[in-house]
């Protein structure tokens, strides 16, 4: 388990900012993986092509990065799945099929009802939920949301995206709260470094029972 770099009282603590990919889905990179073995897309291509647009390490801005653009809203899905269609024709030499490129990756994203309840069960509770999500263009399965969240922020329904600080100060305007009475969980460290900065604690999801057992710790109430 690791416990945040910043660990206010539990007293202080009023709100609970969840990611959706990798903490209320199963792990990426088993999905990805599906994906590619599915598509016939070699993987090492496709991670190959990330990390030119994403920059070395990862998160670092590239000079041109659709990667970010999708998740800002700024070009739509179909001219991403073109590009990334190209990126992986020219890398591999063989043609890959751009249309429906995405809904086939998402296909393959398995719903995590232990997190999902966990929330249901934090908001029960009495703290303020949000859900805090870089989307590619994807439809999210919604059902039991309003269960869920105080509120909603969708990079690309907002025009910004993890970790850039102004989409976490927006999902705090939100629920009305600063940044020290908030818990954010991610499973991707840069982006829980980025709200650790602001002042929020940071919860960097590896799997439930320890997302748990950190939760419980810093709110001082059961979750399970």
């Amino acid at each position: 388990m690791s416990v945040s770099d910043a660990t206010p009282e539990p007293a202080t603590l009023r709100g609970l900012v969840v990611d959706w990919g990798g903490v209320l889905t199963g792990d990426l990179r088993t999905a990805v993986q599906t994906w590619a073995e599915a598509d016939g897309v070699p993987l090492d291509s496709y991670v190959a092509t990330m990390r030119d647009w994403m920059g070395e390490p990862y998160g670092i801005e590239a000079r041109l990065n659709p990667i970010h653009a999708l998740e800002r809203g700024e070009i739509t899905v179909p001219d991403f799945e073109s590009r990334l269609a190209e990126a992986l024709t020219v890398r591999t030499g063989r043609p890959f099929d751009a249309d429906g490129l995405l809904d086939r990756l998402f296909h393959h994203f398995e719903h995590a009802p232990d997190m999902s309840g966990l929330v249901r069960r934090a908001r029960t509770a009495g703290l303020r939920t949000a859900l805090l999500s870089n989307s590619w263009g994807n439809d999210y399965p919604r059902d039991g949301w309003d269960e869920m969240f105080d509120v909603v922020v969708i990079s690309g329904e907002v025009g910004m995206r993890k970790p850039e600080p102004e989409i976490f100060g927006h999902t705090l305007d939100l629920l009305g709260l600063r940044a020290q009475e908030a818990v954010f969980v991610d499973d991707l460290r840069h982006n829980v470094d980025a709200a650790v900065a602001l002042g929020m604690v940071g919860v960097h999801h590896r799997s439930y029972g320890e997302s748990l057992l950190e939760l419980e710790a810093l709110f001082g109430i059961p979750l399970s």
